[in-house]
């Protein structure tokens, strides 16, 4: 892998891991992921409108079918992981839905886009799956009723899975902008998710006062994650790309037992050990 890729895949780990803490924090707002979008719109409608001014994108048909993927699939994973975070612990959620995904976003790039992995980077993946199964401590999970936290965990892995593949695609092959293709995502929660907000608009209002710290945190912090992967997907393989987001694992178990005093076992030590030298051999492999 690329080092810049390898940077900006380390630099947006840290920037998801800091998001979900705060979403965590949220999780009783009804309205979060229609606020937080409202407000990534906002703070990001400069920036887009100025790629669009320079770029002047001419899109055909397969480049909207992509915008339009991206939107749906973000959507999904957006409710999905607050209805995990209402259920179960983030340090069981989080690690569950950032394992899963590129378990299948690995897979499916060899099916799809022809990507041949060495056996190096084989392995590297199996170390970080290896790692986050001790990292969520999983069998405790299922000791405890957690059980819908693990459900919802493994549906925002697939929607992580989706959309990876679907914006790799688009980034890749159809040239789209990585800003865009954020963009068009909140665009989209924002339109569809608007008639409840207005709906119970005094609810939502009450949650803005509630909770501005995390849905700001969220509005650009998410955006700007995500579009740092996306800039590293153009350049390296997305079965390498999607793994090594994964050190975002160790940031927020750590930030699940240090600031909001969610148990954690001794296990998460190798788990991370695991994780650690997963990513290394994927930068390292060819």
């Amino acid at each position: 892998m690329p080092f810049t890729s390898l940077c900006a895949v380390l630099l947006a780990a840290l920037c998801h891991a800091a998001w979900n803490l705060q979403a965590k924090r949220a999780a009783a707002s009804r309205h979060f992921v229609w606020l937080y979008s409202v407000a990534s719109l906002v703070v990001w409608s400069p920036l887009v409108l100025a790629v669009l001014l320079l770029q002047r994108p001419h899109f055909g048909t397969v480049q909207y079918l992509a915008l339009f993927g991206t939107s749906v699939l973000h959507l999904l994973y957006s409710l999905a992981l607050q209805a995990g975070y209402r259920a179960a612990d983030l340090s069981i959620v989080y690690p569950l839905a950032r394992g899963s995904g590129p378990l299948f976003a690995f897979a499916g790039a060899a099916l799809l886009f022809g990507e041949r992995p060495g056996p190096l980077a084989v392995c590297g993946l199996l170390l970080i799956i290896a790692g986050i199964v001790l990292v969520a401590n999983l069998h405790r999970a299922l000791r405890h009723h957690a059980v819908p936290g693990l459900v919802w965990g493994a549906v925002t892995g697939a929607c992580i899975a989706g959309y990876t593949l679907n914006d790799g695609w688009a980034v890749k092959a159809l040239a789209v902008s990585p800003f865009l293709i954020d963009f068009t995502g909140n665009c989209f929660r924002v339109l569809v998710l608007t008639p409840q907000a207005l709906a119970e608009r005094a609810g939502a209002m009450s949650e803005w006062r509630a909770y501005r710290l995390p849905v700001l945190t969220v509005a650009t912090l998410g955006p700007l994650g995500y579009i740092l992967v996306l800039f590293a997907m153009r350049h390296a393989p997305i079965s390498h790309v999607a793994p090594t987001r994964e050190l975002a694992t160790l940031v927020g178990t750590w930030f699940g037992a240090r600031l909001l005093g969610e148990q954690a076992a001794a296990q998460r030590l190798i788990g991370s050990l695991c994780i650690v030298a997963g990513v290394v051999s994927l930068a390292v492999s060819g």
